[in-house]
């Protein structure tokens, strides 16, 4: 036992593999997802756990589900249902600059509950971009306005694509890794459906927020007149009749989404990965009209294979913790702060973590933070699942800097915005960011995750 921890041989390689491979996916000294392989080595060599408990988690259910999303995603794109979706949303609904941003942020979330928001932000800039274009070659703007509704509406692009994954278990990395962990550490099962009736709230609150500060009050244009939507109409006409194959698409995915969250109505129970699964297995069934598949193995290449490893690491060094007994170490280490308020606590975690995640991965904020969030709650003896809820809610609401996220990054690479443009608007979407993620665990998340 070492004197200064008090920790065992186990627990101490444990928190030692940890904090390298940390500290590898903070500062990608190699390729993340080949970091991510490092515990499948390092925690036998080291005796943290043994061979099967650290590779097996790279079976885990919840990254097969991920791998379902993904493959579900990748006929939507390939097939163009995403730029239908995107187009019509727009045509239907924008008439003036602050209705076309409306659409456009509506259009960006629904489509990233569904796609990561990386390859959803991707998608949505270029026609955030046709749309600028449109408007400055029409001259509908004076120039202040133009500015304000050009920056506008590239930042709703790229908060939208956060907020929108926010709403389902395969829309956020932190999400699915809370998901994980509570059925590894826990044994208990969040469904699609359970997390959806709590993450869509905030996904309301936020995008209400963002579309009235941004368009009311951070960037209001305010020559706000009649805009065509032709654009959007001769997108429409171009993509001309929907195709059999995104009929096919969109009568799968359709399936899907309707059995992820009213599955517990149904006469049998299927897990939230059967049906991922399920619906993944369809799309290289289904014929396509020129001699093929909907989706062939080819088309696998674009999986975000990294992103799975990615989730395994995090779901390994979760079962090393649990194994080795450092979560129940970390629960009596933090036993003080019970003297403390837990709304105080609430607040404060939501704070450090969203500020945290500003300069760092998501990702590795979750996978690092995810398993000491069961031992914090033990420690200061209340349910896991707020503080585990802060985690993924606050790795997710970065929205200040080009490095936070992708979606910042993407749209910023645009050349179209200053980076004080991101922050003055990111700084006061974080805050009522905390205010609607303290809202959510103090408020929704013991009604909701009453197990």
């Amino acid at each position: 036992m070492n004197s200064l921890t008090g920790l065992e041989d186990a627990p101490r390689a444990v928190l030692a593999v940890t904090a390298w491979v940390a500290t590898w996916w903070i500062t990608e000294a190699m390729p993340i997802p080949a970091t991510s392989l490092l515990p499948i080595f390092l925690l036998p060599l080291t005796g943290g756990t043994d061979e099967a408990t650290a590779a097996m988690a790279y079976g885990d259910p919840i990254v097969f589900m991920y791998m379902g999303g993904f493959t579900i995603a990748l006929a939507i794109e390939k097939w163009g249902l995403h730029r239908r979706i995107a187009m019509l949303i727009i045509a239907l609904i924008g008439k003036s600059c602050s209705r076309i941003i409306l659409a456009v942020g509506l259009a960006t979330a629904v489509l990233s509950m569904w796609i990561s928001n990386a390859a959803t932000a991707l998608m949505m800039l270029p026609i955030a971009l046709a749309l600028i274009t449109e408007i400055k070659e029409k001259r509908l703007l004076n120039e202040t306005s133009f500015d304000n509704f050009s920056k506008g509406l590239l930042l709703t692009v790229a908060y939208s694509a956060s907020i929108g994954g926010l709403a389902t278990i395969i829309g956020s990395v932190p999400n699915a890794v809370l998901v994980a962990v509570a059925n590894n550490m826990l044994n208990v099962e969040i469904t699609f459906a359970n997390w959806f009736l709590f993450g869509s709230v905030v996904t309301v609150l936020l995008m209400v927020f963002m579309y009235f500060y941004i368009t009311k009050f951070q960037f209001k244009v305010e020559q706000d007149q009649n805009i065509s939507t032709k654009f959007a109409q001769d997108q429409l006409k171009e993509l001309g009749k929907m195709s059999t194959e995104e009929k096919s698409v969109l009568t799968i995915f359709a399936i899907v989404g309707f059995m992820w969250i009213f599955g517990g109505l149904l006469p049998w129970t299927l897990s939230d990965t059967t049906i991922s699964i399920f619906g993944a297995s369809a799309m290289f069934l289904i014929p396509n009209t020129k001699g093929g598949r909907i989706l062939e193995w080819a088309d696998m290449k674009n999986l975000s294979w990294g992103l799975l490893l990615l989730f395994g690491g995090g779901l390994s060094l979760a079962a090393a913790f649990e194994d080795s007994g450092l979560t129940a170490w970390f629960g009596e280490l933090l036993t003080s702060l019970e003297q403390f308020n837990y709304f105080y606590i609430v607040v404060i975690l939501s704070v450090t973590i969203l500020f945290m995640t500003e300069i760092m991965s998501n990702t590795a904020v979750s996978n690092m933070l995810m398993p000491i969030s069961v031992g914090l709650a033990a420690g200061i003896g209340v349910e896991p699942f707020g503080i585990m809820a802060i985690v993924a809610l606050a790795s997710s609401c970065a929205f200040m800097l080009p490095i936070s996220t992708p979606p910042n990054a993407a749209v910023f690479g645009s050349g179209e915005l200053a980076i004080k443009d991101m922050i003055k608007a990111g700084f006061w979407l974080n805050m009522f960011g905390i205010v609607v993620i303290v809202f959510a665990v103090y408020v929704l998340q013991p009604i909701i995750f009453s197990f």
